[in-house]
């Protein structure tokens, strides 16, 4: 049985004359930037996270680096990020500017550790980014008081999240602005990069909005420094396709995840709990397993897909180490060693599943 990591050629064969259709318009319109189809998004968007508005751009990436200039935090500040994440949530810090500051995951847990957090505080601290890893939301309450009580800005990066539900209201929706991605492997995917993000300050939208498009506030008026960093109607009409689809193929997700959980529960495997009052959307289903490296390889030589993420915590990549050396994250990097994402999509057989547990009871029994 060969079992690739994603499928996403077969998820356009599901929706291939929705999407063609919608795409034909586009090119019959002629209207390729910042007309009908990105607005009809914005606000679908925006509806289905529970935010005021959501801004288009082009990148999960700018959607943070975008929120943090808005946001007026630049060289001389602090904000305190995720350790055990891509890259790109502390490449936006300094991008804008300022500093990262590397926090731990909390026990048991992918996600960012509030305790940690608070180790991590500077005089400097203006923000900190709380990532939903693979889908799993952050406990988020520890976090928001955290923030009250110190005067700053909590900034949610739900790059891989969209759907997913903390105490019953969307991921995005609780910091002061939630960043997305649409690269083509999320849950919700464009057919190239895009990205958004939520707000719910109609003037820091307001100012988003600005500053994605050159610092443009009116045609040819330009009131500060921007970015070129619009969302085209190509990818919004694709995105408008996929958006009632969406809690479906989340809800197969979860589907698929439980069958993991089952098919690896006589196993060395071991993953997160779903925190209460939390809904999950399973971007991805991450174990971690003492032999990861010989296990990945046992699988790719049956067939099976699989990925590491992440390999490196931020703070010893090599941007990063120089600039913050003898930083000790011991479960960001204990994980590092150790996880391994299994294929899960929303077309995955669950026989495919259980094939992937058997497979790996083989490999441990050898």
């Amino acid at each position: 049985m060969i079992i690739p990591q994603l499928d996403l050629a077969g998820e356009y064969q599901q929706l291939r004359a929705e999407i063609d259709a919608a795409v034909q318009q586009v090119f019959l319109k002629g209207a390729f930037i910042d007309d009908e189809e990105n607005a009809a998004l914005e606000y679908e968007l925006a509806e289905y996270i529970g935010a005021a508005e959501v801004i288009c751009v082009n990148s999960g990436t700018d959607a943070l680096l975008l929120s943090l200039k808005a946001l007026e935090i630049s060289a001389g500040d602090d904000v305190i990020v995720p350790a055990f994440t891509f890259f790109a949530t502390a490449e936006a810090v300094s991008l804008a500017g300022a500093r990262p500051c590397f926090a731990d995951c909390a026990p048991g847990q992918y996600n960012i550790d509030a305790d940690s957090v608070r180790q991590a505080l500077t005089p400097r601290t203006k923000a900190v980014i709380a990532v939903h890893l693979f889908g799993q939301p952050v406990d988020l309450l520890p976090l928001q008081e955290f923030c009250a009580s110190h005067n700053l800005w909590l900034i949610e990066d739900a790059a891989q999240a969209i759907g997913a539900c903390y105490h019953d209201r969307g991921i995005g929706s609780f910091g002061i602005t939630g960043a997305f991605s649409f690269y083509p492997t999320k849950n919700l995917g464009a057919f190239g990069d895009g990205g958004a993000i939520a707000c719910s300050d109609p003037d820091l939208a307001t100012r988003l909005r600005r500053l994605r498009n050159h610092g443009r506030q009116g045609r040819y008026q330009h009131s500060e420094i921007g970015f070129n960093s619009r969302l085209d109607e190509l990818q919004a009409a694709i995105l408008r396709v996929k958006l009632p689809y969406l809690d479906g193929w989340n809800a197969q997700r979860r589907q698929l995840a439980a069958l993991y959980r089952q098919a690896l529960q006589n196993t060395e495997c071991d993953w997160p709990a779903v925190l209460e009052g939390t809904v999950s959307v399973h971007h991805q289903f991450v174990v971690t397993h003492p032999q990861r490296n010989a296990l990945q390889l046992f699988l790719a030589e049956h067939n099976i897909s699989t990925a590491v993420f992440y390999p490196i915590p931020c703070h010893c990549q090599p941007a990063f180490s120089e600039s913050h050396p003898g930083i000790s994250l011991p479960l960001a990097e204990c994980l590092a060693d150790q996880v391994l994402a299994l294929p899960i999509y929303p077309a995955l057989p669950p026989e495919a599943i259980r094939h992937i547990g058997e497979l790996i009871q083989d490999f441990e029994q050898r």
